[in-house]
């Protein structure tokens, strides 16, 4: 019912930047949030940012300050502005949504890697 598409993962330096986009297509008025998840090698999935559909945003605690969730209705895409980027922010980052059925729905996932 959703589709989901990520794109804007790469490869940065420590200290630089990235913005990840997320691409929403579908029933996409059953979405009432989304947001960003992330998962490193051998580690669990974790939340990274969301977003309300009424534009309120959550954070992680650690990456408050460093990461931004913004979205654009007209596009209908959700982005993920990271900057002061750390090697242990190098994960595979998920978007997802959540709202109507199934319930979750989740992009395919876009790799960043912050490596000197």
């Amino acid at each position: 019912q959703v589709q989901l598409v990520e794109s804007g993962g790469g490869l940065v330096q420590p200290g630089g930047s990235l913005r990840l986009s997320c691409a929403a297509s579908g029933s996409i008025s059953s979405i009432y949030v989304m947001g960003w998840y992330r998962q490193a090698p051998g580690k669990q999935r974790e939340l990274v940012a969301l977003i309300t559909r009424g534009g309120s945003t959550n954070y992680a605690d650690s990456l408050k300050g460093r990461f931004t969730i913004s979205r654009e209705k007209i596009n209908n895409t959700v982005y993920l502005q990271m900057n002061s980027l750390k090697p242990e922010d190098t994960a595979v980052y998920y978007c997802n949504a959540k709202g109507g059925s199934p319930p979750n729905h989740w992009g395919q996932g876009t790799q960043v890697t912050v490596s000197s």
